[in-house]
């Protein structure tokens, strides 16, 4: 039997006297049941243990003891310690104290394969134990571990606080083709150079995402599993990916060392391996190296000649622009401000920095929304700047083309945001952002299938992040398809139990169903998450105005009214004025809102709009923005 606390590395990272404390206290609790299970302490590997037992039946009513103690710990103390446990039978040979031999290379091997928390056992231990211990045992199939000849079939052991895997022994075949870039480990001895692992993982999506042929998973939905302690077998099965890479990066001083591995999620068989020592500037040269070595593990090819020459020649110009990435996927206003720094001293440093250049423009973006009219020009005027710098440069950056795209969109240039649009995705297909934005373009025009098809697409492609989900429900419950929407946002609900938008998509197909108590609350419910958020406010309001309550909606538009930023007051007043009937003043507000760039985009669409479509001031508007009459 083998023993192993699941992410003791990044334990003892965050905390190494409280985690030396935690591994004294896990001895001292397990130690004894090993002992009244007659088992034998073998040896100790830092935090592994090696046990012998006299039958397969001791060591697994062991095992089970083991982690029935430590779940008792965790749920009295909170001790944030889990541990998988392995068990193979078979014969050893004795040497000076120590056990050798195929069997214990074999239970070592089946210790990853176990959930944090739980036990996994060969079949030659299944046939021993079966009909004899009070728990299920449920096939995982054939697994190839590694330097093991052949394949071994593995059986979980279901604790009374697990749930029972459906029909876990007939799980369909994973598709090899597609793949996740989890993220690399950081073990730099500076825990700021964090930025730089997470970037070269973020690298690593761009470059897999060459491979012809390949779905590669976006970064969003893969970053979730930067501090998760999940087995590969259930990462791959909640991304539904075939392969993922992994790997851990070491960057001190002028030299990195990166140790990377391509892993058959159907047998967690390594289908490559290697690990890079090199000079910081060779970085380029890994991760092309790397690319190049699954697209030969998968027997695919890379897509003809994009950016296969150095972003930059200035390495210090790189590092910037990864810590600059780091902050602008942080989000919020201050991250963004810092991350513009950032970029432009990148750029000092190497003028031609293509990819710098779109970065630029992607934060001067984001600054953009919920500012005052001269701020918003000034943001995207500056956006638009550094987009068509991005693309002089680099005229096959699928990332400028991007860029260039969002800018378009925010001024409601729209046949030249579905031109960028169409170029990004002809060169990356798994650029997620170009995807859902094209989606999101049809859905404005209409063009519904094609809409739908972008959006399920950008899901696919970004399962964890709601983003593309949220556009999906939109879509949905705009064109009737509102059952199908709810389906849709109760399963991001599920993943992002917190995330106000959630509540208010709920809330609006409720809208259309007419049915206001279940809106109210979907949107209180929401509301005790986040207060003062915007989104669910107005919603309140538009929900009283739909209800009859038409002093409690004027009262929620009052308070909105007083919001600093203009886009957000005129949203506010075009959706409740709207419900209230009062379209003069709900007009007055989407006029002003066209000026601005600022307007809902399916309002062609909404029944929640649909006392505007036969005012002759609609055709109006919408030839004011760019839409078809």
């Amino acid at each position: 039997m083998f023993t192993d606390i699941v992410g003791y590395t990044r334990l003892m990272q965050e905390n190494e006297s409280a985690t030396v404390g935690i591994l004294k206290h896990h001895r001292e609790l397990i130690r004894p049941l090993f002992v009244s299970h007659g088992g034998r302490e073998i040896k100790t590997i830092g935090d592994a243990f090696l046990v012998e037992f006299g039958s397969a039946l001791d060591a697994t009513l062991c095992a089970i003891a083991v982690q029935n103690a430590l779940y008792d710990r965790r749920l009295s103390r909170g001790e944030k310690l889990d541990v998988r446990i392995g068990i193979h039978v078979g014969d050893v040979i004795e040497s000076k104290g120590d056990i050798i031999g195929d069997a214990v290379n074999i239970a070592s091997r089946v210790v990853p394969l176990a959930e944090p928390g739980g036990v996994c056992i060969s079949e030659q231990v299944c046939d021993q134990i079966k009909n004899k211990i009070p728990y299920q045992l449920v096939k995982m199939g054939k697994r190839e571990l590694k330097n093991v000849r052949g394949t071994v079939d593995i059986y979980r052991v279901i604790l009374p606080w697990e749930k029972l895997p459906e029909r876990e022994s007939e799980a369909p075949v994973l598709d090899k083709k597609r793949v996740a870039v989890l993220p690399f480990s950081n073990f730099s001895p500076d825990p700021n150079d964090e930025y730089f692992s997470d970037g070269l993982t973020e690298e690593l999506i761009n470059r897999v995402s060459l491979v012809r042929g390949l779905e590669v998973i976006a970064r969003t939905s893969a970053m979730n599993y930067k501090k998760e302690k999940k087995s590969i077998t259930q990462i791959a099965r909640e991304l539904n990916v075939g392969t993922l890479l992994e790997g851990s990066v070491r960057k001190a001083g002028n030299r990195i060392r990166v140790s990377a591995q391509l892993i058959n999620a159907n047998t967690e068989g390594h289908l490559w391996a290697e690990t890079y020592a090199r000079d910081l500037q060779d970085i380029f040269e890994v991760q092309s190296s790397i690319a190049e070595n699954v697209a030969e593990a998968l027997k695919l090819k890379l897509l003809e000649v994009r950016e296969r020459v150095e972003p930059t020649a200035d390495i210090d110009a790189y590092t910037m622009y990864l810590r600059a990435m780091q902050l602008l996927h942080e989000g919020t206003k201050a991250s963004c401000k810092e991350s513009i720094s950032l970029f432009k001293e990148a750029i000092s440093k190497d003028p031609t920095f293509v990819h710098a250049y779109a970065g630029l423009s992607r934060a001067w973006h984001s600054m953009g929304p919920g500012t005052s009219r001269a701020d918003f020009t000034m943001c995207v005027s500056r956006a638009e700047a550094a987009a068509r710098r991005a693309l002089d440069l680099g005229p096959r950056s699928a990332e400028a083309y991007t860029a260039m795209a969002r800018v378009h969109g925010a001024l409601d240039r729209f046949e030249e945001e579905h031109r960028e649009l169409e170029k990004a995705i002809q060169i990356n297909p798994n650029l997620v952002e170009a995807i859902r934005e094209l989606g999101w373009y049809y859905a404005v025009f209409g063009r519904f299938d094609e809409a739908l098809e972008c959006l399920r697409r950008a899901c696919s492609l970004d399962p964890l992040d709601p983003g593309s989900g949220l556009n999906l429900t939109m879509v949905l419950r705009v064109t009737g398809r509102v059952d199908e929407a709810l389906e849709v946002v109760r399963g991001l609900k599920e993943l992002h139990r917190r995330r106000p938008s959630v509540y208010f998509q709920t809330a609006c197909c409720y809208l259309q169903k007419k049915d206001f108590g279940k809106a109210r609350v979907e949107l209180d419910n929401g509301l005790r998450f986040e207060h003062d958020d915007w989104f669910l406010r107005v919603f309140r309001g538009v929900t009283y105005a739909l209800s009859g309550r038409r002093e409690e909606a004027q009262d929620e538009l009052r308070d909105l009214m007083e919001d600093e930023s203009e886009a957000r007051r005129l949203g506010a007043q075009a959706w409740i004025r709207t419900a209230l009937g009062d379209l003069d003043e709900a007009f007055e507000a989407l006029m002003r809102g066209a000026e601005l760039h600022s307007w809902w985009g399916l309002i062609k669409f909404d029944p929640l709009f649909e006392g505007l479509w036969k005012d002759p001031r609609f055709s109006e508007f919408c030839k004011k923005v760019g839409l078809p009459p």
